[in-house]
C-alpha cells in the first residue's frame, strides 16, 4: 500500500468515526428542546419541580457511563475499536425506542439508564485517533472530531424542536432511526484501527472507574489534567442541566427557540474545535492554546447568569464556545504521556472522570435553580450560570499549575 493509498484510508477511517459521532450526539441533541414538555405531561408537575426530575434522569445516565466508560474503553483496547463502536451506537437506538414509547417516568428511567451505558462509546470513538495519529497531531484530530460531535447538537436540537411541535415523542423516534442507521452503515464501512500486536488482555482490575484511574495516577501530570477536566465539567452541568427551564422561565422560549440556542451554541462549539484547535496549538503551542481558550471561555457562565435578554445569551453562547479548545488540548497532552497500548484505558479515565460530575451536576444545578426560581426567597434563575463561573476559575487555577510542568514528552512512559 503507498503512502497516498494509506493516508487516504485512514482519512476515511476518521471521517466514518466521526460520523458515527455526529450521529450519537445528534440523536442526544434530538431530545433536549423536548424533555421539560414530556415530562409535564407524564406527571402534570411545574416548571421548577419537573426540572428536577430532570436533574434525576441525568443522574441515572450519568452513574451507568461512569461504571460502564472504563469497561467499553477496556473492551475496546482487547477486541479493537469497530464491535465496540457498532454495537454501542446500535443499542442506543433501541434505547430511543424504548423511551420514545414510555408510559410513564420509570420506563424512561430505564431507557436513561440504558442510554448511559451506551453512552460510553465515546471512549473507543476517541481511541481511533490515538491509533491513527502521532502525539504531535492528536489535539488537532480531538478536535476534530468533538467538532463532529457539537455539529450534531447543531442540527439535532434544531429538528428536536421542529418535531417536538408536533409531537413530544417524535424526537425520540427520529433518534432510533439515526443511531441505527449510523451503526448500519459503519457495520459495511468502518474499518478497524486498532492491530492486533498493539491489544492488550482485558481485566476488571483495570476496567472499573477507580482501577482505571489508579492506573491513571501512576502519570500524576495526567492526574492533574483530569482534575481540570473534572472541575471544568462540573461548570459546565449548569447549560447541560437547567438551560432548557431557565430559556422558559426568563425568555419564554418555546421548543422551537430553545432548539435554536442549543443548535447555535453546537455550531460555535465545532467551529472552535474542528476549525481553531489544530490552528491554535501550531501557532501558539498546545498549553497556551488550552489556557487561553478557558480563559476566555469562562467569562461566558457569569453573562449567562446575569442576561436582561435572550441576544445577551446568544452573546455569551459566542464567548463560551472559545472555551472548546481546551479540552482537545487537554487530551493531547494528556494522550503523549500513556503507552499506546492503553489509549481505550485513557479514553475511559476521561470519560469516567466527566461521568462523575454528571452524577451530582445535575442534582446540584437543578436544586440550586429550584431554589431560586420559586416565588419563595430570593428570586435568581442564574444562580446555576454563577457557580459554574467560580468552579471554572478553580479549574483555571489547576489548569496553569499542572501546564507549567509539562515538558515536551520523551516517551509515553515518561
Amino acid at each position: 500500500m503507498t503512502a497516498t493509498t494509506s493516508q487516504t484510508s485512514h482519512n476515511a477511517t476518521l471521517g466514518l468515526v466521526a460520523f458515527i459521532v455526529f450521529v450519537d450526539m445528534m440523536g442526544i441533541g434530538l431530545i433536549v428542546p423536548v424533555m421539560p414538555s414530556l415530562l409535564e405531561e407524564m406527571t402534570g408537575l411545574g416548571e421548577d419541580q419537573t426540572a428536577s426530575i430532570g436533574g434525576w434522569l441525568l443522574f441515572a445516565y450519568a452513574v451507568m457511563q461512569f461504571l460502564f466508560a472504563p469497561v467499553i474503553g477496556g473492551l475496546s483496547d482487547r477486541y479493537g475499536r469497530r464491535p465496540i463502536l457498532l454495537v454501542t451506537v446500535f443499542l442506543l437506538g433501541i434505547d430511543y425506542i424504548i423511551m420514545a414509547m414510555a408510559p410513564d417516568l420509570w420506563w424512561l428511567f430505564a431507557g436513561r439508564i440504558l442510554s448511559g451505558i451506551m453512552g460510553a462509546s465515546w471512549a473507543a470513538a476517541n481511541s481511533c485517533i490515538a491509533d491513527m495519529a502521532g502525539p504531535e497531531d492528536r489535539g488537532k484530530l480531538f478536535g476534530m472530531l468533538g467538532g463532529a460531535g457539537a455539529s450534531g447538537f447543531v442540527i439535532g436540537p434544531a429538528i428536536g424542536g421542529v418535531l417536538g411541535e408536533y409531537w413530544v415523542r417524535a424526537p425520540f423516534f427520529a433518534a432510533a432511526i439515526l443511531c441505527i442507521g449510523g451503526a448500519a452503515i459503519g457495520y459495511f464501512a468502518l474499518r478497524e484501527t486498532l492491530p492486533a500486536d498493539r491489544r492488550r488482555p482485558f481485566t476488571m482490575a483495570r476496567a472499573n472507574p477507580l482501577g482505571t484511574i489508579f492506573q491513571m495516577a501512576k502519570t500524576p501530570l495526567v492526574l492533574g489534567f483530569l482534575g481540570v477536566i473534572f472541575l471544568m465539567q462540573t461548570a459546565a452541568q449548569s447549560t447541560m442541566s437547567v438551560w432548557s427551564y431557565y430559556t422558559r422561565l426568563k425568555f419564554d422560549w418555546s421548543e422551537f427557540d430553545i432548539g435554536l440556542g442549543v443548535a447555535f451554541y453546537g455550531l460555535m462549539l465545532a467551529f472552535t474545535q474542528a476549525g481553531l484547535t489544530g490552528v491554535l496549538i501550531k501557532r501558539f503551542g498546545v498549553k497556551a492554546t488550552a489556557i487561553g481558550g478557558l480563559v476566555i471561555g469562562l467569562q461566558s457562565y457569569v453573562m449567562m447568569a446575569f442576561a436582561p435578554t435572550g441576544s445577551f445569551l446568544i452573546a455569551a453562547i459566542l464567548v463560551g464556545s472559545i472555551a472548546g479548545v481546551t479540552f482537545p488540548a487537554i487530551q493531547q497532552m494528556m494522550s503523549e504521556r500513556i503507552a499506546e497500548d492503553a489509549q481505550g484505558e485513557l479514553q475511559g479515565a476521561v470519560a469516567s472522570t466527566m461521568s462523575i460530575t454528571s452524577i451530582f451536576g445535575p442534582v446540584m444545578m437543578t436544586g440550586v435553580f429550584a431554589a431560586y426560581a420559586d416565588d419563595q426567597g430570593m428570586y435568581f434563575p442564574g444562580a446555576p450560570f454563577l457557580l459554574s463561573a467560580l468552579v471554572g476559575y478553580t479549574a483555571l487555577a489547576l489548569l496553569w499549575r499542572v501546564s507549567v510542568r509539562v515538558k515536551p514528552a520523551a516517551s509515553p512512559a515518561d
